[in-house]
């Protein structure tokens, strides 16, 4: 789960930075969190964590639901002026505060830019 959370904070430092990029462009960048989807996720982590994962399905949310925020930042005229924004349940939301720092979502970029061998 730590390495699953820090995968969501980097998506969303990583979407910030290149919105900031963007800037002036007409070119929109955002993410999302799209709710507990009843996935395959989790379903093959061993016996005991695939117990917890089944049970916890039955709380969860369809993937046609799951995916309705994905659909509106790809359809909505208003999704189409906004940039760089933290979504859920095709809503904007504040981030918690380590994903609102700027100079942590630049040294990403930078430290991905470099892994993957790119100038910028």
């Amino acid at each position: 789960m730590k390495a699953y959370s820090r995968s969501k904070l980097c998506n969303i430092l990583f979407t910030r930075e290149l919105a900031r990029r963007l800037h002036g462009t007409g070119v929109t960048a955002n993410c999302l969190h799209p709710g507990f989807v009843a996935t395959r996720f989790g379903d093959q982590s061993g016996a005991f964590m695939s117990r917890v994962v089944w049970v916890a399905k039955f709380f969860a949310i369809s993937p046609a639901r799951g995916a309705q925020t994905i659909v509106y930042l790809a359809s909505s005229p208003d999704a189409a002026k906004t940039t760089g924004k933290y979504f859920y349940e095709s809503v904007p939301v504040i981030p918690s505060p380590p994903a609102q720092d700027d100079q942590a979502a630049l040294l990403l970029w930078q430290r991905s830019a470099a892994l993957a061998h790119m100038n910028e």
